[in-house]
C-alpha cells in the first residue's frame, strides 16, 4: 500500500481532545491526544519548532545586530517559517484545512529553492520570467490540488521540485561556465549531498513509522515515557 493511503485514525482518545474529532486525510502513527489535551500529535507538532528556529536564524544572522523589526527577509526563510507554524498547527489539531496549509507550505519551500537555483547566473529579465512561470505553475497546481485533494499529487509535486533542485545544483557545480571557485563549489556540493542523505534517512524513518506502526506502538507501551518518544 502506498504511504499516501495509510492512515491511523480512530485512536482511543482521538475524540477527547481540544480539536476533536480529527478530520484530516493524513493521520500518523503517533496516537492522538495521548500526551496533551491541546496537541493531537504531541511529538509531531513539537518537532516543527526546528523549522521556526532555522527560519529565524536565517532572518536574524548571528552578529548582524538586526532588531526585531529589521529581519533579513527572503522567500526561502519566509516559507520555512510558514511551514514550521503551519505544520505545527496541523499536527496539533489534525484539521483538514490546516493540512492544506502544511502541504502548500512544503511546496512553497521546495519551489522557492527551485526558483533560487534556476535563476542563479541568469539575466534579470530571464530570472523574472522564470519566477513568474514558477508562480503561475504553483498557483495553478494549488487550485487543482484543492479540487482533487489526493495526497499523491502533492507528493509527486514535492518530489519533482526536489529533483529539480538537485539536478540544477549539480549542473551549476560541474558544468556551468564560468565555474564557481573550487573551494566554494566543493563546499556547496558537500552540503547538497549531505542534505539529500538526511532527506533519505528521514524518509526511511517515516516509512518504518508507517509500515510498522503496530510494532512501534507496542514498544512504546512497553518502555513507557520518556523513552517511548524515541520510537
Amino acid at each position: 500500500m502506498g504511504h499516501h493511503n495509510i492512515q491511523f485514525g480512530g485512536d482511543a482518545s482521538s475524540n477527547n481532545g481540544a480539536w476533536s474529532p480529527p478530520n484530516s486525510r493524513a493521520n500518523f502513527c503517533e496516537e492522538d491526544y495521548v500526551i496533551s489535551y491541546y496537541l493531537a500529535e504531541f511529538i509531531n507538532a513539537l518537532t516543527n519548532v526546528a523549522y521556526v528556529y532555522f527560519a529565524l536564524r536565517a532572518m536574524y544572522p548571528q552578529g548582524s545586530g538586526r532588531g526585531l523589526f529589521r529581519a533579513k527577509y527572503d522567500f526561502m526563510s519566509i516559507t520555512l517559517l510558514i511551514l514550521g507554524i503551519g505544520s505545527f498547527l496541523f499536527h496539533a489539531t489534525l484539521r483538514q484545512t490546516l493540512e492544506f496549509v502544511d502541504e502548500f507550505s512544503m511546496l512553497g519551500l521546495t519551489w522557492s529553492m527551485l526558483q533560487a537555483s534556476l535563476t542563479a547566473r541568469q539575466s534579470p529579465r530571464k530570472a523574472r520570467l522564470i519566477t513568474i512561470g514558477l508562480a503561475v505553475v504553483y498557483l495553478s497546481f494549488s487550485a487543482f490540488y484543492l479540487q482533487s485533494a489526493k495526497i499523491i499529487y502533492q507528493v509527486f509535486a514535492f518530489v519533482s521540485a526536489l529533483f529539480g533542485v538537485l539536478f540544477r545544483s549539480q549542473y551549476m557545480f560541474h558544468l556551468l561556465q564560468p565555474a564557481f571557485p573550487d573551494a566554494k563549489r566543493r563546499d556547496w556540493n558537500w552540503r547538497t549531498w549531505k542534505a539529500l542523505g538526511i532527506c533519505v534517512f528521514g524518509y526511511l524513518l517515516w516509512s518504518i513509522d508507517l509500515e510498522y506502526c503496530a510494532e512501534l506502538r507496542e514498544i512504546r507501551e512497553r518502555v513507557g515515557l520518556p523513552w517511548a518518544w524515541l520510537f
